[in-house]
Protein backbone atom coordinates (compact mmCIF):
# COMPACT_ATOMS: atom_id res chain seq x y z
CA UNK A 1 0.00 0.00 0.00
CA UNK A 2 1.35 3.54 -0.72
CA UNK A 3 1.36 5.46 2.26
CA UNK A 4 2.30 8.98 1.27
CA UNK A 5 0.52 11.40 2.74
CA UNK A 6 -1.61 14.18 0.95
CA UNK A 7 -1.52 17.74 1.22
CA UNK A 8 -5.21 18.18 -0.34
CA UNK A 9 -7.92 17.76 1.42
CA UNK A 10 -6.53 17.44 5.12
CA UNK A 11 -8.80 18.82 8.10
CA UNK A 12 -9.77 18.00 11.33
CA UNK A 13 -8.53 18.64 15.04
CA UNK A 14 -6.02 21.20 15.68
CA UNK A 15 -3.15 18.73 16.46
CA UNK A 16 -3.94 17.12 12.94
CA UNK A 17 -3.65 20.57 11.11
CA UNK A 18 -0.64 21.59 12.13
CA UNK A 19 0.99 18.32 10.92
CA UNK A 20 -0.72 18.85 7.72
CA UNK A 21 0.55 22.04 7.46
CA UNK A 22 4.23 21.38 8.33
CA UNK A 23 3.95 18.42 6.01
CA UNK A 24 2.68 20.97 2.81
CA UNK A 25 5.11 23.82 3.25
CA UNK A 26 8.24 22.40 5.72
CA UNK A 27 7.89 25.27 8.56
CA UNK A 28 7.20 23.73 11.73
CA UNK A 29 10.47 24.61 13.48
CA UNK A 30 12.45 21.38 15.26
CA UNK A 31 10.49 19.03 12.52
CA UNK A 32 13.01 16.38 12.89
CA UNK A 33 11.11 14.85 16.27
CA UNK A 34 13.77 13.43 18.40
CA UNK A 35 16.54 14.12 16.23
CA UNK A 36 16.45 17.87 17.05
CA UNK A 37 15.79 20.76 14.64
CA UNK A 38 17.21 19.86 11.29
CA UNK A 39 19.72 21.80 9.17
CA UNK A 40 17.83 23.61 6.50
CA UNK A 41 19.31 23.59 2.75
CA UNK A 42 17.69 25.41 -0.86
CA UNK A 43 17.58 23.85 -3.69
CA UNK A 44 21.12 23.54 -4.50
CA UNK A 45 21.39 19.86 -2.77
CA UNK A 46 23.55 17.27 -4.64
CA UNK A 47 21.81 13.26 -4.56
CA UNK A 48 23.40 10.10 -5.52
CA UNK A 49 22.01 7.57 -7.43
CA UNK A 50 22.91 4.24 -7.73
CA UNK A 51 21.66 1.41 -9.73
CA UNK A 52 22.63 -2.63 -9.78
CA UNK A 53 22.60 -3.67 -13.48
CA UNK A 54 21.89 -2.82 -16.70
CA UNK A 55 20.05 -7.06 -17.80
CA UNK A 56 16.55 -5.14 -16.35
CA UNK A 57 15.17 -3.05 -18.79
CA UNK A 58 14.07 -0.70 -15.93
CA UNK A 59 16.85 0.66 -14.54
CA UNK A 60 18.49 2.68 -17.25
CA UNK A 61 15.24 3.01 -19.40
CA UNK A 62 12.63 4.18 -16.32
CA UNK A 63 14.59 4.43 -12.61
CA UNK A 64 17.28 6.70 -13.71
CA UNK A 65 15.45 8.95 -16.19
CA UNK A 66 12.38 9.53 -13.72
CA UNK A 67 14.64 10.28 -11.08
CA UNK A 68 16.83 12.58 -12.86
CA UNK A 69 13.42 14.28 -14.03
CA UNK A 70 11.73 14.42 -10.32
CA UNK A 71 14.96 15.69 -8.92
CA UNK A 72 15.32 18.65 -11.17
CA UNK A 73 11.58 19.63 -10.82
CA UNK A 74 11.55 19.64 -7.30
CA UNK A 75 14.37 21.85 -7.14
CA UNK A 76 13.49 24.39 -9.79
CA UNK A 77 16.39 22.81 -12.29
CA UNK A 78 19.17 23.65 -9.44
CA UNK A 79 20.10 19.96 -7.80
CA UNK A 80 22.53 18.12 -8.60
CA UNK A 81 22.22 14.37 -9.96
CA UNK A 82 25.28 12.10 -9.37
CA UNK A 83 24.60 8.72 -11.30
CA UNK A 84 26.40 5.67 -11.39
CA UNK A 85 25.60 1.68 -12.41
CA UNK A 86 27.31 -1.29 -10.43
CA UNK A 87 27.14 -3.65 -13.80
CA UNK A 88 26.07 -6.19 -11.63
CA UNK A 89 29.10 -6.05 -9.63
CA UNK A 90 28.66 -5.68 -6.04
CA UNK A 91 32.33 -4.85 -5.04
CA UNK A 92 32.52 -2.27 -7.55
CA UNK A 93 29.40 -1.04 -6.05
CA UNK A 94 31.20 -0.23 -2.63
CA UNK A 95 33.66 1.68 -4.57
CA UNK A 96 30.91 3.53 -6.01
CA UNK A 97 29.24 4.31 -2.35
CA UNK A 98 33.01 5.30 -1.58
CA UNK A 99 33.06 8.18 -4.21
CA UNK A 100 29.24 9.22 -4.01
CA UNK A 101 31.11 9.96 -0.05
CA UNK A 102 34.36 11.63 -2.04
CA UNK A 103 31.97 13.89 -3.86
CA UNK A 104 30.11 14.63 -0.89
CA UNK A 105 26.33 13.98 -2.21
CA UNK A 106 23.43 15.17 0.31
CA UNK A 107 21.29 12.07 -0.37
CA UNK A 108 22.50 8.78 -1.43
CA UNK A 109 19.82 6.23 -2.79
CA UNK A 110 20.87 3.11 -3.74
CA UNK A 111 19.49 -0.45 -5.40
CA UNK A 112 21.92 -2.72 -3.91
CA UNK A 113 23.51 -5.10 -5.91
CA UNK A 114 24.45 -7.28 -2.87
CA UNK A 115 22.34 -6.53 0.19
CA UNK A 116 24.36 -7.87 3.11
CA UNK A 117 27.67 -7.03 1.42
CA UNK A 118 26.97 -3.28 0.70
CA UNK A 119 26.13 -2.38 4.38
CA UNK A 120 29.86 -1.32 5.63
CA UNK A 121 29.57 0.70 2.79
CA UNK A 122 26.35 2.27 3.95
CA UNK A 123 27.65 2.75 7.32
CA UNK A 124 30.66 4.88 5.31
CA UNK A 125 28.52 6.77 3.93
CA UNK A 126 26.07 7.87 7.17
CA UNK A 127 29.78 8.34 9.38
CA UNK A 128 30.20 11.21 6.25
CA UNK A 129 27.18 12.79 7.43
CA UNK A 130 24.88 11.27 4.19
CA UNK A 131 21.66 10.36 4.35
CA UNK A 132 20.94 6.98 2.52
CA UNK A 133 17.42 5.51 1.16
CA UNK A 134 17.22 2.23 0.28
CA UNK A 135 15.90 1.79 -3.59
CA UNK A 136 13.88 -1.23 -4.60
CA UNK A 137 15.74 -3.68 -2.85
CA UNK A 138 16.09 -3.49 1.12
CA UNK A 139 20.26 -2.95 1.48
CA UNK A 140 21.14 -3.82 5.15
CA UNK A 141 23.53 -1.12 7.24
CA UNK A 142 21.65 1.82 8.89
CA UNK A 143 19.69 3.47 6.10
CA UNK A 144 17.01 6.01 6.46
CA UNK A 145 14.28 4.77 5.06
CA UNK A 146 13.47 2.31 2.39
CA UNK A 147 11.17 3.11 -1.02
CA UNK A 148 10.31 -0.42 -2.87
CA UNK A 149 7.19 -2.57 -4.22
CA UNK A 150 5.03 -4.37 -2.33
CA UNK A 151 7.62 -8.03 -2.70
CA UNK A 152 4.75 -10.52 -0.51
CA UNK A 153 2.74 -9.24 -3.53
CA UNK A 154 4.14 -9.59 -6.42
CA UNK A 155 5.27 -13.28 -5.50
CA UNK A 156 1.56 -14.15 -4.18
CA UNK A 157 0.35 -12.58 -7.49
CA UNK A 158 2.14 -14.63 -9.58
CA UNK A 159 1.38 -17.72 -7.45
CA UNK A 160 -2.26 -16.95 -8.13
CA UNK A 161 -2.11 -16.42 -12.05
CA UNK A 162 0.17 -19.16 -12.53
CA UNK A 163 -2.77 -21.94 -10.60
CA UNK A 164 -5.62 -19.49 -12.53
CA UNK A 165 -3.73 -20.36 -15.86
CA UNK A 166 -3.42 -24.19 -14.90
CA UNK A 167 -6.84 -23.96 -14.03
CA UNK A 168 -8.37 -27.96 -13.87
CA UNK A 169 -4.68 -29.23 -14.46
CA UNK A 170 -3.61 -26.97 -10.68
CA UNK A 171 -3.62 -30.59 -9.11
CA UNK A 172 -0.83 -32.53 -6.86
CA UNK A 173 -0.08 -34.15 -10.34
CA UNK A 174 1.07 -31.36 -12.03
CA UNK A 175 4.63 -30.40 -12.06
CA UNK A 176 5.53 -26.71 -11.61
CA UNK A 177 9.23 -25.63 -12.03
CA UNK A 178 10.23 -22.54 -10.30
CA UNK A 179 12.61 -20.22 -11.30
CA UNK A 180 13.74 -18.14 -8.96
CA UNK A 181 16.15 -14.54 -8.60
CA UNK A 182 19.45 -14.06 -7.06
CA UNK A 183 20.18 -15.51 -3.88
CA UNK A 184 21.80 -12.20 -2.61
CA UNK A 185 18.62 -10.25 -3.50
CA UNK A 186 16.40 -10.08 -0.64
CA UNK A 187 13.60 -9.21 -2.98
CA UNK A 188 13.72 -12.72 -4.63
CA UNK A 189 13.51 -14.75 -1.43
CA UNK A 190 10.19 -12.58 -0.93
CA UNK A 191 8.81 -13.40 -3.88
CA UNK A 192 9.68 -16.74 -3.93
CA UNK A 193 8.40 -17.20 -0.50
CA UNK A 194 5.40 -15.77 -1.01
CA UNK A 195 4.74 -17.79 -4.58
CA UNK A 196 5.64 -20.95 -2.88
CA UNK A 197 2.68 -20.44 0.13
CA UNK A 198 0.48 -19.96 -2.90
CA UNK A 199 1.73 -23.18 -4.85
CA UNK A 200 2.58 -25.60 -2.65
CA UNK A 201 -1.17 -27.43 -1.59
CA UNK A 202 -2.41 -27.47 -4.94
CA UNK A 203 0.70 -28.57 -7.65
CA UNK A 204 4.12 -29.87 -7.31
CA UNK A 205 7.37 -27.91 -7.19
CA UNK A 206 8.82 -30.49 -8.77
CA UNK A 207 12.24 -28.63 -9.39
CA UNK A 208 13.26 -25.16 -7.51
CA UNK A 209 16.40 -22.96 -8.71
CA UNK A 210 17.71 -20.19 -7.60
CA UNK A 211 19.64 -18.04 -10.26
CA UNK A 212 22.85 -15.72 -10.06
CA UNK A 213 22.62 -12.46 -10.86
CA UNK A 214 19.17 -12.79 -12.51
CA UNK A 215 20.37 -13.79 -16.00
CA UNK A 216 18.65 -14.85 -18.54
CA UNK A 217 21.67 -17.06 -19.43
CA UNK A 218 21.79 -18.68 -16.19
CA UNK A 219 17.88 -19.42 -15.75
CA UNK A 220 17.92 -21.11 -19.67
CA UNK A 221 20.69 -23.32 -18.45
CA UNK A 222 18.51 -23.90 -14.93
CA UNK A 223 15.54 -24.60 -17.53
CA UNK A 224 17.57 -27.15 -19.39
CA UNK A 225 18.21 -29.05 -16.37
CA UNK A 226 14.55 -29.32 -15.15
CA UNK A 227 14.10 -30.17 -18.72
CA UNK A 228 16.89 -32.98 -18.60
CA UNK A 229 15.44 -34.90 -14.96
CA UNK A 230 11.41 -34.03 -15.57
CA UNK A 231 11.04 -34.14 -19.71
CA UNK A 232 9.73 -31.08 -21.34
CA UNK A 233 6.30 -32.71 -21.65
CA UNK A 234 5.89 -33.20 -18.15
CA UNK A 235 5.85 -29.64 -17.18
CA UNK A 236 2.71 -28.32 -16.46
CA UNK A 237 3.77 -24.79 -15.45
CA UNK A 238 7.16 -22.50 -14.64
CA UNK A 239 7.32 -19.74 -12.39
CA UNK A 240 9.74 -17.74 -13.51
CA UNK A 241 10.54 -14.55 -10.71
CA UNK A 242 11.19 -11.74 -13.92
CA UNK A 243 10.55 -11.07 -17.77
CA UNK A 244 14.00 -11.10 -18.61
CA UNK A 245 14.67 -14.85 -17.28
CA UNK A 246 11.38 -16.08 -18.72
CA UNK A 247 13.05 -14.90 -21.87
CA UNK A 248 16.01 -17.47 -20.83
CA UNK A 249 13.01 -20.24 -20.51
CA UNK A 250 11.28 -19.84 -23.13
CA UNK A 251 14.58 -20.48 -25.23
CA UNK A 252 15.24 -23.40 -23.44
CA UNK A 253 11.52 -24.83 -23.74
CA UNK A 254 11.94 -24.30 -27.66
CA UNK A 255 15.26 -25.48 -28.22
CA UNK A 256 13.58 -28.62 -26.68
CA UNK A 257 10.90 -28.67 -29.16
CA UNK A 258 8.06 -27.39 -27.01
CA UNK A 259 5.89 -25.46 -29.62
CA UNK A 260 2.89 -24.57 -27.05
CA UNK A 261 4.65 -23.30 -23.90
CA UNK A 262 3.18 -23.83 -20.49
CA UNK A 263 2.03 -20.58 -18.23
CA UNK A 264 5.28 -19.20 -17.40
CA UNK A 265 4.94 -15.73 -15.15
CA UNK A 266 7.35 -12.95 -15.09
CA UNK A 267 8.15 -9.48 -13.29
CA UNK A 268 8.82 -5.97 -15.01
CA UNK A 269 6.52 -5.25 -17.96
CA UNK A 270 9.46 -5.55 -20.25
CA UNK A 271 8.47 -4.53 -23.71
CA UNK A 272 9.83 -8.33 -24.50
CA UNK A 273 7.79 -9.54 -22.55
CA UNK A 274 4.65 -8.16 -23.47
CA UNK A 275 4.91 -9.25 -26.67
CA UNK A 276 5.74 -12.83 -25.35
CA UNK A 277 2.83 -12.20 -23.44
CA UNK A 278 0.48 -11.30 -26.90
CA UNK A 279 1.60 -14.47 -28.64
CA UNK A 280 1.42 -17.11 -25.72
CA UNK A 281 5.00 -17.41 -24.99
CA UNK A 282 4.56 -15.98 -21.76
CA UNK A 283 1.26 -15.97 -19.13
CA UNK A 284 1.28 -13.32 -17.58
CA UNK A 285 3.73 -10.42 -15.79
CA UNK A 286 4.06 -7.86 -13.30
CA UNK A 287 3.34 -4.41 -13.70
CA UNK A 288 4.99 -2.35 -11.29
CA UNK A 289 4.45 1.12 -11.69
CA UNK A 290 7.81 2.56 -11.92
CA UNK A 291 7.69 6.16 -12.20
CA UNK A 292 5.95 5.77 -9.01
CA UNK A 293 8.30 4.42 -7.42
CA UNK A 294 11.24 6.82 -8.37
CA UNK A 295 9.09 9.45 -8.07
CA UNK A 296 8.87 9.06 -3.92
CA UNK A 297 12.83 8.10 -3.69
CA UNK A 298 13.72 11.54 -5.56
CA UNK A 299 10.67 13.45 -3.50
CA UNK A 300 12.36 12.04 -0.13
CA UNK A 301 15.50 12.40 -1.30
CA UNK A 302 15.61 15.89 -1.81
CA UNK A 303 13.10 16.48 1.66
CA UNK A 304 15.55 15.33 4.01
CA UNK A 305 19.13 16.59 2.22
CA UNK A 306 16.81 20.23 2.34
CA UNK A 307 16.04 18.95 6.43
CA UNK A 308 12.71 18.98 5.55
CA UNK A 309 12.09 16.20 7.73
CA UNK A 310 7.89 16.58 8.12
CA UNK A 311 7.95 16.13 4.50
CA UNK A 312 10.15 13.41 4.53
CA UNK A 313 8.74 10.95 6.96
CA UNK A 314 4.97 11.69 5.87
CA UNK A 315 6.36 10.25 2.28
CA UNK A 316 6.93 6.40 3.97
CA UNK A 317 4.71 6.12 7.11
CA UNK A 318 5.12 2.32 7.11
CA UNK A 319 8.29 0.49 8.74
CA UNK A 320 10.39 -2.38 7.65
CA UNK A 321 12.91 -4.28 9.62
CA UNK A 322 16.22 -5.61 7.86
CA UNK A 323 18.71 -7.94 9.52
CA UNK A 324 20.92 -5.03 10.62
CA UNK A 325 18.21 -2.33 11.15
CA UNK A 326 14.51 -2.22 12.68
CA UNK A 327 11.54 -0.01 12.25
CA UNK A 328 12.77 1.02 8.77
CA UNK A 329 10.95 4.08 7.30
CA UNK A 330 9.45 2.55 4.47
CA UNK A 331 7.42 3.77 1.43
CA UNK A 332 5.41 0.81 -0.46
CA UNK A 333 4.41 0.94 -3.84
CA UNK A 334 1.50 -1.84 -5.15
CA UNK A 335 1.69 -3.88 -8.43
CA UNK A 336 -0.74 -5.05 -10.79
CA UNK A 337 -1.28 -8.61 -12.75
CA UNK A 338 -0.07 -7.75 -16.18
CA UNK A 339 -2.31 -10.08 -19.16
CA UNK A 340 -3.39 -10.01 -22.51
CA UNK A 341 -6.51 -8.31 -21.90
CA UNK A 342 -4.81 -5.36 -19.67
CA UNK A 343 -2.13 -4.08 -21.94
CA UNK A 344 -3.35 -1.06 -22.61
CA UNK A 345 -5.08 -0.28 -19.68
CA UNK A 346 -1.61 -0.77 -17.48
CA UNK A 347 1.37 -0.12 -19.51
CA UNK A 348 0.67 1.97 -22.22
CA UNK A 349 -1.77 4.09 -20.53
CA UNK A 350 0.87 4.97 -18.21
CA UNK A 351 3.54 5.86 -20.84
CA UNK A 352 5.47 3.15 -20.24
CA UNK A 353 5.42 1.39 -23.42
CA UNK A 354 3.95 2.69 -26.42
CA UNK A 355 1.72 0.62 -28.55
CA UNK A 356 3.82 1.58 -31.70
CA UNK A 357 6.77 -0.18 -29.60
CA UNK A 358 4.89 -3.26 -28.86
CA UNK A 359 2.76 -3.78 -32.21
CA UNK A 360 5.86 -4.24 -34.36
CA UNK A 361 4.83 -5.74 -38.35
CA UNK A 362 5.78 -9.24 -36.20
CA UNK A 363 3.22 -8.74 -33.87
CA UNK A 364 0.95 -7.33 -35.68
CA UNK A 365 -2.26 -9.84 -36.01
CA UNK A 366 -1.18 -10.59 -32.44
CA UNK A 367 -1.94 -6.75 -31.42
CA UNK A 368 -4.76 -6.85 -33.39
CA UNK A 369 -6.11 -9.77 -31.90
CA UNK A 370 -5.89 -8.39 -28.12
CA UNK A 371 -7.18 -4.90 -29.77
CA UNK A 372 -4.30 -2.65 -29.48
CA UNK A 373 -4.71 -0.42 -32.52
Amino acid sequence: MNTRMRCAGLAGVASVLVVSLSACNGVLPGGGGDSGEPVRKGNDVKIGLLLPERETARYEKFDYPNIKRQIAKLTGGEGDLVYANAEQDADLQNRQVDDMIAKKVDTLIVDAVDAKSIAGAVRRAKDAGIHVIAYDRLAQGPVDAYVGFDNGLVGQTQGKELLHALGSKATKNSKIVMINGSPTDPNAREFKDAARAELTDAVTIAKSYDTVAWKPQNAKANMEQAIASLGAANIAGVYSANDGMAGGIVAALKEAGVTKMPPITGQDAELAAVQRILTGDQYMSVYKPYPEEAATAAEMAVRIAQGRTIEFEALAMDRTDSPTTKQIRTASVSVVALERDNIKQTVVKDGILKIDEICTAKYAEACAQAGLK
